[in-house]
Parts: C-alpha cells; sequence; structure tokens
C-alpha cells in the first residue's frame, strides 16, 4: 500500500508498505530518519516516541497505514516545528495538513557556516543541563517534554514526572532530564514576558 503523511511539515509517501509494517521502520528505514530508536519494540521504553497529530506516540506500537493523511513530528524537526509554532501558533500547536515548509522556504534554506545545528529550546536546554548521557533515549525525552511544555508552559515537577513517565533511560537518575525540563520552562516563561 502507499502511505501518505506530513512529516516535520513535509508532505511525503511511502510505497509498498506491508501492512504490519510500523511507523518506526517507515520514518527509520524509508524516510531516513533514524532520530527515533528502535528498542523494545513493545511502547515501554519511549525511545521511539514521535508526536502523531501533536500527541506523543510510541512509533513503534503505530502500524504505518495508521499514519495515513496524518501530521508527524520526529526530534529531527523539533526545531523547525518550536520555530513555526512560536510564529504562527504562539502557545498552541499546528492543525493537520494547515502548516508545513512552503517550497520557497525550503529553496532559501542554508546550512548555518559555522557547522552549529538549530536547535529547539527544549534540546538546547537539555545540552545545556547536561541531560544527555548515551543520547538513545534522548529523541523519545525531547519529543515528550516539547509536547508537554506546548501544553503546560510552566509544568510543576509532578507534570514533568508524568509527561515523561513512559521513557525510561538506563544512564542517568533522570535528576538531570528533570533539570532541563525545568531550565526549558523557565525560558520559555522569559520569553513571554
Amino acid at each position: 500500500m502507499r502511505v501518505n503523511f506530513t512529516v516535520n511539515g513535509r508532505k511525503q509517501e511511502a510505497d509498498d508498505v506491508w501492512e504490519g509494517e510500523s511507523l518506526l521502520y517507515v520514518l527509520r528505514e524509508r524516510m531516513g530518519l533514524p532520530g527515533s530508536k528502535n528498542a523494545c519494540e513493545q511502547g515501554e521504553c519511549g525511545s521511539c516516541t514521535v508526536r502523531l497529530d501533536g500527541v506523543p506516540v510510541c512509533s513503534c506500537l503505530v502500524a504505518a497505514g495508521q499514519a495515513e493523511g496524518r501530521e508527524i513530528v520526529t526530534v529531527e524537526g523539533l526545531a523547525d516545528y518550536a520555530r513555526h509554532r512560536d510564529d504562527a501558533h504562539p502557545g498552541t500547536g499546528c492543525a493537520a495538513d494547515s502548516c508545513g515548509t512552503s517550497v520557497d522556504a525550503a529553496r532559501r534554506w542554508q546550512a548555518r557556516p559555522d557547522g552549529a545545528a538549530d536547535l529547539s529550546p527544549v534540546q538546547q536546554a537539555f545540552i545545556d543541563a547536561g541531560a544527555v548521557q548515551c543520547g538513545f533515549c534522548t529523541p523519545g525525552l525531547l519529543v515528550a517534554a516539547d509536547e508537554l511544555l506546548e501544553t503546560h508552559p510552566s509544568p510543576s515537577d509532578q507534570d514533568i514526572r508524568e509527561a515523561l513517565s513512559g521513557n525510561l533511560c538506563r544512564c542517568t537518575g533522570y535528576e538531570k532530564i528533570l533539570d532541563a525540563v525545568r531550565l526549558a520552562a523557565a525560558r520559555q516563561e522569559e520569553t513571554v514576558r
């Protein structure tokens, strides 16, 4: 079957998708987006978390066909998604098929001369707080934290723990991860003022 969806603001299609193929497999192997990690394949670890129509899901549990006509944001698209959200929809997300990168904007895109990557606020906070260890769980944590900060700009520690409860990290005691989300929230509050 052919699956048509929007990934990180761009219309995409995947051909010859078999009915049991996961969204995770399509994103990693067919779309060339390796950020979402393949770990447990049972929806237990959160390393494959993506946003499907704005909601964090374990992409290993979503059949690719279920993504037909839907909007997907992966860790690779967080910076563009955050920038667009701040510019076009302050405090809210994007409805499916209403947003994305225009052809003109895609043509004008250039890599930064210093070689640095553009990062979303939550990605920068993870770096600044030292919340990245081996990095395997980081993409899922970033996607979950981004959604949390979009829906709860000033989360309590309990909110943060609840939002990240589906993501396992084997390297840390989670404190630096919590610090990173707190830092991103504080920075977000500063920019709103």
